[in-house]
C-alpha cells in the first residue's frame, strides 16, 4: 500500500493504514438494531452528552459523566490534554484557567499535583483522567453498551499525546463480557496530521473529523485516502440545501469521490454539535429520521432525549413504526423565530468559510511533529 503525502511540518510520511469499522455501539440495543426479532432501530441520533452532563454539573467530571448515564446519554463526549508526566486528563482548555482558575497549562504540571485540584463551580469535584473514565465504563454490565467520543485537541504533539491515550486504553482491558475500546471509543482528530496520526498509532479504532467548514471537510469525502473516516461537524454548519448535500454524501445518499458501496456497519457517520436549543434538536430529530445523522452533541442530555420522546411515540405494540406526537407544553416558534434561526446559522456559514480560507494551511499543518520526542524517558519515533 503506497504512504500518504502528509503536509507535516517537516515534510515527513506517514503509511496509509485502513480504516477501522465504526464503534459497534452505534449500532447496539440502545436504539434497537432492527435484525430478528429484536426492536425496529428508532430514527433518531443518538444523545452524546458534551463533556458530560454540562448544563448541570462541572464539565468533564467524574460527576458529570455519571449524571449524564443516569438521564440516558448513550455516549460520552470529552476532550482530552497530555499532563507534564504523560498522563491524559480530561479537559477542554489547555490551561486550567476557566474550571480551576489557574493561570497554568495543564501540561506544566504533573499529575500528582492536578489531582488535588478541585472545579471552581461546585459540588468542587476533582480533575478526572481518561484511566478514571475508562474505568467507570466497565464497572458495571448495565453500561457495556455505552461509548466514548473523543474530542484530541491539538495543543499538544501527536506524537506524544496519542501514544499516551493508546497505553491508557491497552492498560485497562474491558472484562471478557464488554466489548473491545475499538467497538466503544471513536477518536476525534481537527485536522490531516492528527487524523492520519491517529490512524497510525490506533489503526483498530474508528475516528471522525471534528470540525466547522464543510469546505475543509470535503477532504475526507475522498474514500481513497479516507475511507469510512466520519464526521463531527458544528450543527449551524449543515444546515440549509449545502449542508443537506453534504450529509447525503456522508451517508452515501448521493455519488461520493469514491462510489464503492461500504459494508453494512462500516458506512460513516455523522455527529453534530453543540445542539442545545430545543428547536434545532427537533432539526436533528428530523434529520435522523432520514438517516442522516447519527448523534447529537449537547450540554444537556436529559433535555435532547425529553425532545426526541416529545417528537416521537410509538404506535401500538406490533405495528413497529413510529409516529409524530404533539408538541405539547412547547410553544410554536413561528416565521419570525424560524428565519431569525436560520439567518443566524447563514451567518455563522460565511464566517467560518472566511476564517478557513485565511487559515486553510494552518488547519492543515497544525500540530506538525517533529522526528522524535522525548517523554516519561521514551523516544517515540515517527514512521516513514
Amino acid at each position: 500500500m503506497t504512504a500518504e503525502e502528509m503536509p507535516l511540518l517537516q515534510g515527513k510520511t506517514l503509511p496509509l493504514v485502513p480504516a477501522a469499522p465504526f464503534a459497534s455501539a452505534l449500532n447496539g440495543s440502545a436504539l434497537g438494531s432492527g435484525k430478528g426479532d429484536e426492536a425496529p432501530r428508532r430514527p433518531l441520533p443518538q444523545t452524546i452528552a458534551h463533556r458530560g452532563y454540562k448544563a448541570a454539573f462541572p464539565e468533564n467530571s467524574m460527576l458529570a459523566f455519571e449524571q449524564a448515564i443516569a438521564v440516558g446519554a448513550h455516549a460520552l463526549e470529552t476532550d482530552v490534554h497530555l499532563s507534564k508526566d504523560g498522563v491524559v486528563v480530561l479537559s477542554h482548555d489547555k490551561t486550567l484557567n476557566r474550571c480551576f482558575s489557574l493561570p497554568d497549562l495543564v501540561s506544566s504540571h504533573d499529575w500528582p499535583y492536578l489531582s488535588t485540584l478541585r472545579t471552581t463551580a461546585p459540588p468542587h469535584v476533582p480533575l478526572a483522567r481518561l484511566s478514571d473514565l475508562l474505568s467507570y465504563l466497565i464497572s458495571s454490565p448495565s453500561l457495556s453498551s455505552s461509548w466514548i467520543l473523543l474530542d484530541i485537541k491539538t495543543d499538544d504533539d501527536p506524537l506524544l499525546l496519542i501514544p499516551a491515550i493508546a497505553s491508557t486504553l491497552s492498560s485497562i482491558p474491558p472484562p471478557p463480557n464488554f466489548p473491545p475500546w475499538s467497538e466503544r471509543v471513536v477518536l476525534g482528530g481537527w485536522n490531516e496530521n492528527w487524523i492520519s496520526h491517529l490512524r497510525h498509532f490506533l489503526p483498530d479504532y474508528p475516528i471522525a473529523y471534528i470540525g466547522f467548514s464543510l469546505l475543509y471537510a470535503r477532504k475526507f469525502l475522498d474514500d481513497t485516502k479516507y475511507p469510512n473516516v466520519g464526521f463531527n461537524l458544528l450543527q449551524q454548519s449543515l444546515v440549509g440545501p449545502i449542508g443537506t448535500r453534504f450529509m447525503k454524501h456522508i451517508k452515501g445518499q448521493k455519488p461520493c469521490t469514491n462510489t464503492q458501496k461500504e459494508e453494512e456497519g462500516d458506512e460513516r457517520k455523522l455527529f453534530v454539535w453543540t445542539v442545545n436549543d430545543e428547536h434545532w434538536m427537533e432539526w436533528c430529530c428530523r434529520k435522523g429520521e432520514k438517516g442522516l445523522i447519527d448523534g447529537v452533541i449537547t450540554d444537556d442530555p436529559k433535555l435532547f432525549k425529553e425532545v426526541c420522546d416529545r417528537y416521537y411515540s410509538p404506535t401500538p405494540p406490533g405495528d413497529g413504526k413510529l409516529v409524530k406526537k404533539t408538541r405539547e407544553g412547547r410553544t410554536e416558534e413561528g416565521v419570525v423565530g424560524q428565519v431569525r434561526r436560520y439567518v443566524a446559522a447563514f451567518g455563522i456559514q460565511l464566517l467560518t468559510l472566511v476564517l478557513v480560507v485565511l487559515w486553510w494551511r494552518r488547519l492543515s499543518t497544525r500540530g506538525g511533529p517533529e522526528k522524535q520526542k522525548r517523554t516519561a524517558g521514551k523516544v517515540v519515533p515517527i514512521t516513514s
